[in-house]
């Protein structure tokens, strides 16, 4: 199982870095083409596309890097049990945060798919082809921090944890 979800992460962070090149590919072509007179529709909305599923496909291998933004200078001051009690408190309003994303992601995407709602650009894509990105993303997000939070309950240090921890000592 931990290969599974150590796969499922990398894979989510190499669908982000997809994500960013190609909208590093449709921002230049877009500039490129425009001064020679050649319009290509739809190349805006679907830079913006690929901006958003970058940014929800990095989510999940980000924290599991443990390079997601921490206020650590509580925790650092902090007693062990105290920081143990403040990591658990962390990791379940971030899971129940992360599955109500989930949730409303999911749900958009059904119900945009439902009424075939489609883009106001030239472009017509149906809108729940790039929402799917965003849903996929919070999904494994969820599955991330519920994979921390039964590793911190079972009393193991998670991996993005353990990787860091004097990280941040040693950066000052």
């Amino acid at each position: 199982m931990r290969a599974f979800l150590d796969s499922l992460y990398r894979l989510s962070g190499g669908l982000a870095a997809v994500g960013m090149v190609a909208t590093l590919v449709l921002v230049t072509s877009g500039v490129v083409t425009r001064p020679l007179g050649i319009y290509l529709p739809g190349t805006d909305d679907y830079a913006g596309y690929a901006m958003a599923a970058c940014g929800f496909f990095a989510l999940a291998y980000t924290f599991k890097h443990g390079e997601h933004i921490r206020v650590s200078l509580l925790l650092e001051r902090a007693g062990p049990r105290l920081r143990a009690g403040l990591e658990l408190f962390s990791l379940v309003s971030g899971t129940a945060v992360a599955a109500t994303l989930a949730f409303y992601s999911v749900r958009l995407v059904l119900q945009s798919h439902e009424f075939e709602e489609i883009s106001q650009g030239v472009d017509a894509t149906p809108l729940w082809i790039p929402q799917l990105t965003m849903a996929i993303g919070s999904v494994v997000l969820l599955i991330a921090l519920v994979d921390d939070l039964v590793a911190t309950l079972r009393g193991r240090t998670p991996a993005r944890l353990a990787t860091h921890s004097g990280e941040a000592a040693r950066m000052e």
